[in-house]
């Protein structure tokens, strides 16, 4: 391995989920189940080690052995690479859009409070 992009750019928001705002507005407790489920596996993988974690994760890579997946797991679990929450701020979501800007792949920005929510995380996480 030569480097390690999520070390050395910060928490980068590899993962997102987005819903249209009317279902949002018309189901909420879908939307706060869903997100009480990722923060339950967010709390899981932080108060676990990297030998439980791959243990429970390793039916879902089968053609990984259980070692070379511990491995993985400890690299990601060293950097630092899972936050402690689902909270997307706007630090994150800035260097989401510089680095979709510096691919060529963002003609345009958007404001943060026009795209993102964060209310649901943050009770997720009370």
């Amino acid at each position: 391995m030569v480097a390690s992009l999520g070390k050395d750019s910060g928490y980068v928001p590899y993962t997102a989920f987005s819903a249209k705002k009317s279902y949002i507005d018309k189901n909420p407790d879908i939307i706060q189940s869903f997100t009480n489920a990722l923060q339950k596996g967010m709390d899981f993988v932080s108060s676990h080690t990297p030998e439980e974690i791959a243990k429970v994760i390793h039916p879902q890579f089968e053609e990984t052995d259980l070692e070379t997946l511990t491995t993985i797991v400890t690299r990601y679990y060293e950097q630092d690479t899972w936050k402690g929450n689902l909270i997307f701020e706007e630090d994150a979501f800035t260097l989401l859009q510089n680095i979709l800007e510096e691919a060529g792949e963002l003609p345009k920005r958007v404001p943060y409070e026009d795209l993102v929510t964060t209310k649901f995380a943050e009770n997720a996480t009370k």
